[in-house]
């Protein structure tokens, strides 16, 4: 990391403000923008966090479903613990086939959100760098599918690119609406965006398989 990025990520507002409300990572708030929008996560739900470390969509989305809620995080890497008896996290990876039955072993009942915020290694390679940030979304969509109640939502990051209508598409099988969104918290110069999928059809899934 070169020392220009550095002290321009300090000077990120933010980041800063991350760092003084104690979230531990600025995509808290990309998160929190989202759903004051949408709506899509409410207080007593059961949210499953894909990609989630270091945990900053844990401790929002903790915040926004309360004590009677539950909230399910899984990246692949490690991530410290919440101080929450109804925040769990375990290390997985959305493309093992094995995912989805730990899932369920865990959750109290089915999801009613499923949120991802996953994003590949970044190579540099813009054609590259989308196309496997959409395979991490189709994974994800694969794993909202199998552990969604009917009627639940569905958010994941993705990267512009060619292939992105082409899993809108796939989301709007299963969702009667499908919403894409920029939070402000995201920096202008990011090519990310986030697809929101709203009130899951488990009827159209049963159709297309």
């Amino acid at each position: 990391m070169s020392k220009e990025w550095l002290t321009k990520r300090r000077r990120d507002f933010y980041y800063r403000k991350a760092k003084e409300e104690n979230y531990r990572s600025r995509a808290a708030y990309k998160l929190m923008q989202a759903v004051k929008k949408y709506g899509f996560i409410k207080p007593g739900d059961v949210v499953v966090d894909l990609g989630s470390a270091p945990g900053g969509w844990l401790q929002a989305a903790r915040q926004i479903v309360g004590e009677k809620g539950f909230v399910l995080g899984i990246d692949i890497r490690e991530i410290k613990p919440l101080e929450y008896e109804n925040v769990y996290a375990i290390i997985g990876d959305v493309r093992d086939p094995d995912i989805i039955g730990r899932i369920k072993a865990i959750l109290p009942r089915p999801a009613d959100v499923v949120i991802s915020d996953i994003s590949p290694n970044i190579s540099g390679i813009w054609e590259l760098d989308h196309a496997r940030q959409i395979e991490l979304a189709e994974f994800s969509l694969h794993i909202a599918l199998s552990i969604l109640k009917a009627g639940g939502n569905f958010f994941t990051k993705v990267f512009q690119g060619e292939l992105l209508n082409q899993f809108l598409d796939n989301v709007k099988i299963y969702f009667s609406q499908v919403r894409v969104m920029k939070p402000e918290a995201s920096r202008k110069e990011s090519a990310e965006i986030y697809v929101l999928g709203a009130n899951y059809s488990s009827q159209a899934k049963r159709e297309v398989n």
